[in-house]
């Protein structure tokens, strides 16, 4: 039943209401066949439900409310409160409808026999839902087959909400009701009503649902998974066809509202003598200042206007405009904000050390947190007790994994399916927020923090690792760099893949949907002990129990994985050598022995996870491998030879092997060095062509994924070959990189590296997503550009993967493009 409210908070909402009433300016289809008027846009299909991942939380109709994305998702359902991975409709198709301003989506089901159309039409004050099915509900979907529509938990926690009459609220907390038939489903906060208006309160977030056609219903699917949104939803009665289910949707939108700017700078401060450039989004109906102010801030509170200046436009990207605001004559140590439009930021500094420790936490914490098979302390926290010290199982042939691994028809393993596999229970990184280990980016890992050494150095010593007691201590130096540590660390994991199969691994994952979703503590995922079949669920014997928990090793043999093994391997036998003489040479052999399998014919491409076409081609993974020998060897004549041969390749894949090809001059002779120079000028000429699309001068994706770990990957590879190439690639890029990801960006202003920065991203998707909490040193995807033209950082809701998932592979490229950047300032003192 709805909770009741006092009735004074009653009549406040009433009055509220009364005062910020709906401002029923009419929706018009934009050329992007989206629903638009000023402070509202209705998004319909132009993001779809993924293949791999099903609901991903931006599909369907979705509502941006006065610059806020509310609500999505809105398409017919199978399901009262939908996880992830339950059935989504197929996207068929969008075309303009019969009526004026009307959209019309054709979607279908199609193991389920189930295809309909969703027609949206503008209507004075909103617009119009109705679903049309092509043939009545199929009796197995009766009772089952609904419409949802999916509201952001963050925008109503703690506000109200009206069904028909009845009062309720939005808990901060899910708190039931539940079905108590054993299935886990919530029942439903309130239902029966024919309307239903969310926060009635707030003009901001106020939406109203009339249904035409059967009653509505609110659920909190949280109490089911907590990346669940609140639920309004109505059943398909069963015969029904056309208009089976009519929605009146009328959010709110207050007359003449507009977007106020975005200042968006270095969150971590500036250098004195570097390039200084805030940049300013503004909504198109803003009414722009022509100037902004540069304030230093006093020991005792005093705010002093140092610099006044003219912004410079800088046109239009997405939705929005923007300006720049050039600080950069201001060279004096101190505080600062920025004025502009009767606002000012929060401070920042300039200062010669601004940047010294920018990416401290991320290697002393963030890495360290994500370390596998080990346990975690941080003083009196407890990140994580040992884990996965049962690693690891045969997974099955033929089988394709929900999180998108596949095993094909041969294991290319000597194990049976589900057996025990010995020896993997070492080493490596937990990918991501979930907990599997990818041996492509545990590669990656290893081989980012060996440049760093080696280029900028990473003098560091802040955490204790011992691997025989699988006992990390972060804050408690050890006397050993943790650098050296982690490579250290991500080597065994390799090597063990190595000794086991001769061959690296596609990675290790957990079997099952319920395993995969655990949150919290990553000993806990599993009971440690290996899997006997012998036991039942639940009986324990010695070292054995009966419960299917082991990760599966999905173990096909993949080039381009054995390559990038390789070459990460290699550049680990350098950086451990003055410190661990044996494992040093270990890696060495077996890079020596993958890389040598790799040169005879033509190379599989595959990225190593669900072998399909991609950047890190084996040819590609080929050239990175060998400059790492190289160098390994110091110029053996193998291998410059072998990198002479791979000039084509080189020259097809230059925007992903740059960086390695001049990292390999050095150790070739002075041709080679000529014939990169031609490919350094065309990289730069098309990255600055491509540049000019966007004011933040940085290569922004625009697909499903927000894409901080390009822009990193980007500064560091442009600060080599600015070393490489003075002559014709300069550090602005590097440095417009290090702005980007600490928060010169769209949407927000804040730094997408948890706590780095004055202002930082502190509520992520990592393995404490539940908590609403951070890891320090993590970086997050950051900006999505939702389809067409929004761009899209939520700060306060964890859930959504692809804008604000860690994952320690983009973590470490993002230590190697901070200290790229630093190396930067040092030229521009």
């Amino acid at each position: 039943m709805p909770k009741r409210v006092p009735f004074a908070l009653l009549a406040t909402a009433s009055l509220i209401a009364a005062a910020c009433g709906v401002h029923a300016q009419t929706l018009t289809v934009s050329p992007n066949e989206t629903l638009e008027t000023q402070g509202l846009s209705v998004l319909i299909d132009q993001n779809q439900f993924s293949p791999i991942f099903f609901d991903e939380k931006n599909a369907g109709i979705q509502i941006v409310l006065h610059g806020d994305r509310i609500a999505t998702d809105g398409a017919v359902r199978l399901d009262r409160t939908p996880e992830q991975w339950a059935p989504v409709p197929a996207f068929v198709s969008r075309t303009r409808g019969t009526e004026p301003n009307q959209i019309v989506v054709r979607s279908a089901y199609k193991e389920q026999n189930l295809s309909y159309a969703v027609k949206v039409t503008a209507e004075p004050g909103g617009f119009r839902i109705a679903v049309d099915l092509d043939q009545p509900l199929p009796a197995a979907l009766a009772g089952k087959a609904g419409f949802n529509l999916d509201f952001l938990p963050t925008a109503y926690f703690g506000k109200t909400y009206l069904m028909d009459a009845a009062p309720g609220l939005f808990p901060r907390h899910p708190t039931g009701p539940m079905a108590r038939d054993g299935s886990g489903d919530p029942l439903p906060l309130a239902q029966g009503g024919k309307s239903i208006t969310l926060s009635p309160e707030d003009p901001m977030t106020r939406v109203s649902i009339t249904s035409d056609q059967g009653t509505l219903a609110l659920y909190d699917a949280r109490a089911r998974a907590q990346n669940g949104w609140f639920v309004v939803r109505s059943l398909i009665a069963a015969g029904a066809k056309e208009n089976a289910v009519v929605w009146h949707v009328r959010p709110n939108v207050v007359k003449n509202w507009v977007r106020q700017p975005v200042v968006s700078f270095n969150q971590a401060g500036y250098t004195p003598g570097r390039s200084k450039v805030a940049l300013i989004e503004l909504d198109p109906n803003f009414r722009a200042p022509a100037q902004a102010q540069l304030v230093r801030l006093g020991a005792d509170g005093s705010r002093q206007t140092v610099l006044t200046a003219r912004v410079q436009p800088r046109g239009k990207w997405t939705r929005y405009n923007y300006a720049a605001f050039d600080f950069s004559s201001v060279r004096e140590p101190g505080v600062y904000a920025i004025a502009y439009a009767g606002q000012t930021t929060n401070p920042f500094r300039i200062a010669a050390d601004a940047y010294d420790r920018i990416w401290q936490t991320s290697l002393d914490t963030f890495i360290a947190e994500q370390m596998d098979h080990m346990g975690i302390r941080e003083q009196y926290r407890v990140w994580s007790a040992p884990s996965h010290l049962d690693d690891a199982r045969q997974a099955p042939p033929n089988h394709v994994h929900f999180d998108g691994y596949k095993m094909g028809p041969t294991t290319d393993s000597p194990f049976k399916a589900g057996e025990h596999i010995p020896g993997l229970a070492i080493g490596g990184f937990q990918d991501a927020g979930d907990y599997d280990i990818q041996t492509p980016e545990n590669a990656s890992v290893v081989r980012d923090l060996v440049w760093a050494r080696e280029l900028y150095g990473l003098d560091w010593d802040e955490t204790s690792v011992d691997e025989a007691a699988r006992a990390v201590e972060i804050r408690k130096p050890d006397g050993v760099e943790d650098a050296i540590q982690q490579i250290r660390h991500g080597t065994h994991q390799l090597l063990a893949q190595y000794k086991v199969f001769g061959h690296a691994i596609v990675g290790i994952i957990d079997p099952v949907l319920r395993q995969y979703a655990h949150l919290g503590d990553a000993g806990s995922q599993t009971d440690g002990l290996l899997f006997d079949s012998s036991l039942k669920p639940g009986e324990r014997k010695g070292l054995a129990s009966g419960n299917q928990d082991d990760r599966w090793a999905f173990t096909t043999d993949l080039p381009a994985n054995n390559l990038m093994v390789a070459g990460a391997l290699a550049g680990s036998a350098r950086a451990l050598a003055a410190s661990d003489a044996a494992l040093s040479a270990e890696a060495l052999a077996a890079a020596k022995a993958l890389w040598a399998k790799q040169q005879n014919g033509p190379i599989k491409a595959g990225d190593g996870r669900d072998d399909s076409s991609s950047p890190r081609s084996a040819d590609a993974a080929n050239v990175v491998a060998t400059v790492e020998l190289l160098i390994t060897s110091k110029g053996d004549r193998v291998y410059a030879d072998r990198l002479r041969q791979l000039l084509p390749v080189i020259r097809q894949n230059f925007l992903w092997v740059g960086a390695p090809a001049v990292r390999a001059i050095p150790f070739m002779d002075a041709s080679y060095r000529q014939q990169l120079e031609p490919l350094v000028r065309e990289m730069k000429a098309k990255m600055d062509g491509e540049l000019k699309g966007n004011p933040f001068g940085v290569p922004i994706g625009l697909g499903t994924w927000a894409g901080s770990q390009q822009v990193v990957s980007f500064g560091s590879t442009m600060y080599l070959m600015h070393k490489a190439f003075p002559e014709i690639v300069g550090t602005g890029y590097t440095l417009d990189a290090i702005d980007y990801v600490l928060g010169r960006h769209p949407a927000t202003n804040v730094s997408l590296v948890s706590t780095v920065g004055t202002q930082s991203k502190l509520i992520g998707y990592g393995h404490n997503r539940a908590d609403y909490s951070f890891i320090p040193g993590g970086l997050v995807p950051g900006v999505l550009v939702v389809k067409p033209d929004f761009p899209e950082q939520k700060l306060d809701w964890p859930f959504l993967w692809f804008e604000n998932e860690y994952t320690v592979s983009t973590t470490s490229a993002y230590i190697l493009a901070a200290r790229a950047a630093m190396a930067a300032t040092e030229e521009v003192k």
